[in-house]
């Protein structure tokens, strides 16, 4: 039987694997995406799928910039009048107190607007028409970006991925990759359990399992697998509407993250460290009392009404951490024909789109819309590290 061949295989459809497929196949490259359980089903699934473009790494502003565009006007960046990626625009607010974070604030702020990104300075009054159920008087400084909110991730997802199909991509579940082939230092293809399949390309998007392509190359990884813990809150007199902007805390000690979740309940995560895991696992984990009685503390510091919510749910999502908090993307040193696009520490849905056009932009050898010099691996090992000005978390 002959060996079967494609141009390119991508491994792993998250939102970011079902996106490069995309960005391949609208090239009209022979494209394979290979996932190891089923379509959006593993991290991407555990997203609160907040968008925003206030990161204080100038680098992640201009992916998260190219990637708003396209959640702005899915459908028609995709050519598919069905797309529907769930965008709720409602704004995006971030308080912080003062000192360090309130100068790191203004100042991202400031590089948000050179950028020509509707982003302010507000004042409490204003802060508090737009998020009523919040008090703000103990802020130092409030950002303001009326173009941003959510999304939705398996319709973003899925939207990929047919959108993928469509344009000739093949996409396989239930496949998982055990192995590279290799030739020299020239990566060609992969092995499964049904065989071998080759590919002038190799794309590993494998998130919180990258530490399998660490084993297939022998290069070290950096990467912490960490489990974060989400809730929603429902507090009946003081609905968080869909009208209602995201906020980040930059006070809080968890420095939490909400948003509006069914039109009434609140969804709320903290945007620091996590529980460490030792291996990949994306079951779902019981979120213990003290966190749930830890956060809920701080929500009602910032929201008093919520002093008296009750817990409506709550689950937990995995990220895959590197040690700045920001993704490694592009080549792997001393390998050819392969790519990689991991550790995303939470910020994968936000770049998604980004992501999937310039990782296919590299793999074909065209100049790239963002540089991928700043995301190298050996940044780590070299003292160029993004470093992000609010401390470690997902803010960056």
């Amino acid at each position: 039987m002959a060996q079967e061949r494609f141009d390119a295989i991508v491994i792993g459809a998250g939102v970011i694997g079902t996106s490069i497929a995309y960005h391949l196949a609208r090239e009209r490259v022979r494209v394979l995406l290979l996932e190891r359980g089923q379509i959006g089903q593993g991290t991407t699934a555990q997203s609160s799928c907040i968008l925003r473009t206030h990161y204080s790494v100038p680098e992640n502003v201009a992916l998260a910039q190219a990637a708003w565009r396209v959640y702005a006007d899915f459908a028609a960046y995709l050519d598919d009048p069905e797309a529907d990626c769930g965008l709720v625009k409602c704004g995006y607010l971030i308080a912080a107190p003062e000192g360090d974070k309130a100068a790191a604030l203004r100042e991202t702020l400031a590089a948000q607007h050179a950028r020509g990104i509707a982003a302010s300075e507000i004042d409490a009054r204003s802060a508090g028409e737009l998020l009523s159920i919040a008090r703000f008087d103990d802020a130092a400084l409030i950002g303001y970006e009326p173009e941003a909110g959510y999304a939705d991730a398996w319709l973003v997802t899925s939207g990929f991925a047919r959108n993928a199909r469509r344009l000739g991509a093949v996409v396989r579940e239930g496949i998982a990759v055990t192995g590279l082939n290799r030739e020299g230092s020239r990566i060609v293809g992969v092995q499964t359990a049904s065989g071998s399949i080759h590919a002038d390309t190799v794309i590993s998007v494998q998130n919180i399992w990258s530490r399998e392509l660490a084993q297939w190359t022998g290069i070290d990884l950096p990467l912490t697998i960490e489990r974060h813990a989400v809730m929603t809150l429902d507090c009946p007199g003081a609905h968080y509407t869909r009208a209602m902007p995201v906020f980040k805390d930059l006070a809080s000690t968890g420095m939490i993250y909400c948003r509006s979740y069914g039109g009434v309940q609140m969804l709320v995560s903290e945007g620091i460290t996590g529980e460490a895991l030792e291996r990949p696992d994306t079951t779902q984990a019981d979120v213990p009392l003290e966190t749930v009685i830890e956060v809920g503390a701080q929500v009602a510091q910032r929201f008093p009404a919520y002093a008296d919510a009750g817990l409506a749910s709550s689950w937990t999502g995995v990220y895959d951490v590197t040690p700045d908090w920001n993704p490694v993307l592009g080549p792997l040193p001393g390998l050819n024909g392969l790519l990689v696009a991991y550790g995303f520490s939470g910020h994968g849905f936000k770049l998604a789109p980004a992501i999937g056009r310039v990782l296919a932009q590299a793999a074909l050898g065209q100049p790239t819309d963002v540089p991928l010099a700043p995301f190298a691996l050996d940044r780590f090992g070299a003292g160029r590290a993004l470093r992000g000005r609010y401390g470690a978390g997902a803010v960056s």
